[in-house]
């Protein structure tokens, strides 16, 4: 192409950022600043050990245990901690609760801060600049794009992640999940269902 000066494969389904961190991740490695088998450690532990069903398993909890939802909506930090899961990124973890007048959103519109102890690894959308700038402009318009629509007399209230502060969206428990057990609803918990961008289902 005329005047494309730049170096990447244009047949690589890779994004713009997705191929600078490759290079970075290549330039850091071949100096020795990175060791490989480090890095690799660290995503498989977010992608496998961690991940969402943390998340998934405080919404189940505070769905059966009224008296741990109490103290999750009161200090997350200090409920999730009871339940030995330490933060590292973020000190400030604060959840808020759907209910049939209020639904929540999360988004970081300044970069990517997430509850990466709760949810893993943040999704690409999450760190994509329509998402962030288009859910505090329009974030029942975003949610149609995930499938959401929800009553007009619903208020939609987004929250902003920061470096020190992260949100955990405590979803509505399904209809029809009645004396289920907690293992059995922490199924259904989904990574956007703690974001805010989905809906918890009976049917995982």
């Amino acid at each position: 192409m005329a005047g494309d000066d730049h170096d990447h494969d244009h047949g690589s389904e890779l994004s713009e950022m997705q191929l600078r961190v490759r290079a970075l991740e290549t330039i850091l490695t071949e100096k020795g600043y990175v060791d490989p088998a480090a890095l690799d450690a660290i995503v498989e532990t977010y992608e496998t050990r961690i991940g969402p069903r943390n998340g998934a398993r405080v919404v189940a909890k505070a769905w059966t245990d009224p008296a741990f939802k109490a103290t999750l909506l009161a200090d997350a930090s200090q409920a999730v901690r009871a339940l030995g899961h330490v933060s590292r990124v973020g000190d400030h973890l604060i959840a808020v609760e759907n209910t049939p007048k209020r639904h929540n959103m999360v988004v970081c519109t300044l970069c990517s801060c997430y509850p990466w102890e709760m949810l893993g690894l943040p999704p690409v959308w999450y760190k994509s600049a329509p998402y962030r700038s288009r859910t505090v402009k329009d974030p029942r318009g975003v949610l149609a794009e995930f499938g959401v629509t929800l009553p007009k007399e619903t208020e939609i209230r987004v929250w902003d992640s920061t470096a020190e502060t992260r949100f955990l969206v405590l979803p509505m428990r399904p209809p029809g999940t009645e004396g289920w057990s907690e293992e059995r609803l922490a199924e259904i918990v989904t990574r956007d269902s703690m974001i805010g961008t989905g809906l918890p289902k009976a049917e995982p």
